[in-house]
């Protein structure tokens, strides 16, 4: 019975999130295909995970029986963190771009699980090869060629992140131009911001079954 390790953290719910719809989808598809699975569900909008701090931070290269009791504390809770990644057979992570990178949430959900020498690290990456889907969704478009492209930071912060840090087998599925319909000087962009919500609402459905399919058999 394989794991799916959920991630949400627009701060839109349901429907009104370009990042949840997309998501949602991959889930259900994931769940129809292999409905003996288990899914962990994470949704740190909702309920954030703590920012890193110092003695979290520092608990990390200090023996366990070295520890404070406020580094213990913490990082304990970070431990919980890591256990549900490297216990996943399977993660999926909403990343919405605000502001040109990620929410700050679920950047703090990386520096927890990013420890050197247990989940990062030449020889010590312990979910290494684990499929984690991203669905990295984004009010324009800055794809190669268009007039933002360098200002693409998600898609380059998540794979050194995932792909490098973690050595997860990364994939991304991006819906864009979301706030055409809401923005006035972007309504010739919604015939594009149609096309590409319903390319990432299949490509969810497709890779959330084919994904499964490999753990239902």
């Amino acid at each position: 019975m394989a794991t799916l390790l959920h991630i949400d953290s627009s701060v839109f719910d349901g429907q009104a999130s370009a990042s949840r719809a997309v998501t949602d989808a991959f889930r259900k598809a994931w769940e129809e295909q292999h409905p003996e699975g288990t899914v962990v569900y994470r949704d740190l909008a909702a309920t954030p995970v703590p920012h890193i701090t110092a003695d979290a931070h520092l608990a990390g290269f200090v023996p366990a029986d070295a520890h404070t009791p406020e580094q213990a504390a913490a990082f304990a809770e970070r431990v919980k963190l890591i256990e549900e990644l490297e216990q996943a057979d399977a993660i999926l992570i909403g990343a919405p771009m605000y502001n040109f990178s990620i929410p700050s949430t679920l950047k703090a959900w990386l520096d927890n699980v990013i420890l050197m020498g247990r989940t990062s690290g030449p020889e010590t990456q312990s979910a290494k090869g684990t499929p984690v889907t991203v669905v990295a969704s984004r009010g324009g478009s800055y794809a190669p060629g268009t007039p933002r492209e360098g200002f693409e930071y998600v898609q380059n912060f998540l794979g050194a992140a995932l792909r490098d840090g973690l050595g997860l087998d990364l994939d991304f599925i991006v819906p864009e131009l979301t706030m055409a319909p809401q923005n006035p000087a972007m309504a010739e962009l919604v015939p594009l911001y149609e096309a590409s919500r319903a390319k990432a609402l299949t490509d969810a459905e497709e890779k959330g079954k084919a994904l499964a399919s490999r753990f239902a058999a």
